[in-house]
C-alpha cells in the first residue's frame, strides 16, 4: 500500500519546515537546485544521496551538469507528494550543507 498523499494543512506544515524546496502544484512535488564547488563535490553528493534512496528504495527524479544538481521528488504510486519524499529531502538537505552545496 503506498504512503498516502499530503493534502490540506499537513502540505503546508510540510512545506514551511523545507524552505529551501519549492513546490510544483502541477506535478504535486518539490524542487530543489543545488551548486557545488566543481564536478566531483556534485557528483559525491549524488552518490551520497543515490546510496540513501536506495535503502528508501524511493528515487529522485534528477539532472546534474558539471557543478550543478537539479532534483524533483514527488511519489508517483501515490500521485504527489508524501512522507517519503519529506524524509528524502530532510537528508538531501543535510548532505548537501555537509558537501558545500549552496542553491544554484
Amino acid at each position: 500500500m503506498p504512503t498516502p498523499k499530503l493534502d490540506g494543512a499537513a502540505l503546508q506544515e510540510a512545506l514551511a519546515a523545507l524552505p529551501a524546496w519549492t513546490f510544483d502544484p502541477a506535478r504535486h512535488a518539490i524542487r530543489r537546485a543545488l551548486r557545488f564547488a566543481d564536478f566531483n563535490a556534485a557528483f559525491a553528493f549524488m552518490t551520497r544521496v543515490a546510496l540513501q534512496a536506495e535503502r528508501a528504495d524511493h528515487h529522485p527524479e534528477w539532472r546534474n551538469v558539471f557543478n550543478r544538481v537539479e532534483i524533483v521528488l514527488t511519489t508517483h504510486d501515490a500521485g504527489g507528494l508524501t512522507e517519503r519524499d519529506l524524509a528524502l529531502a530532510r537528508f538531501i538537505d543535510a548532505a548537501a550543507a555537509a558537501l558545500g552545496g549552496r542553491p544554484a
